[in-house]
């Protein structure tokens, strides 16, 4: 879901939108990805801000074009987009959990019990 108040830019909303299905096995590899059109009509944006997005996307090799048919999932896609999340997540995320947990005295020992709880009552 887009949101247009946010300070992201929309065409990476897009991108990350397909990501999140891909990662959420809605969107399999060698599957067609929806079109710039359809994005645009869904969302009443520009459809060439939609292609950006996706244009992104078959930078990183995530999508690939097929002339005349659209945007399709690569293959390996899943694991790209594994491996780009993580990668954030340790650089960008996690230090800043990490600091406030510092600024707020909880201890390493605290937040893996905390983890190790939360994951147990998801099961």
């Amino acid at each position: 879901m887009l949101d247009l108040n946010s300070d992201k830019s929309i065409y990476i909303q897009i991108a990350e939108t397909i990501e999140n299905e891909i990662l959420a096995g809605n969107l399999k590899e060698e599957e067609q990805a929806p079109s710039t059109n359809q994005f645009a009509k869904l969302y009443h944006i520009n459809p060439a801000t939609a292609g950006k997005g996706l244009n992104l996307l078959v930078e990183d090799n995530i999508l690939y074009k097929k002339r005349g048919l659209g945007m399709f999932v690569a293959e390996g896609a899943r694991k790209k987009v594994l491996k780009k999340r993580q990668q954030s997540f340790f650089k960008e995320i996690l230090p800043e959990i990490i600091a406030e947990a510092e600024r707020l005295e909880i201890s390493a020992e605290e937040i893996a019990e905390y983890i190790k709880n939360q994951k147990g009552a998801a099961k």
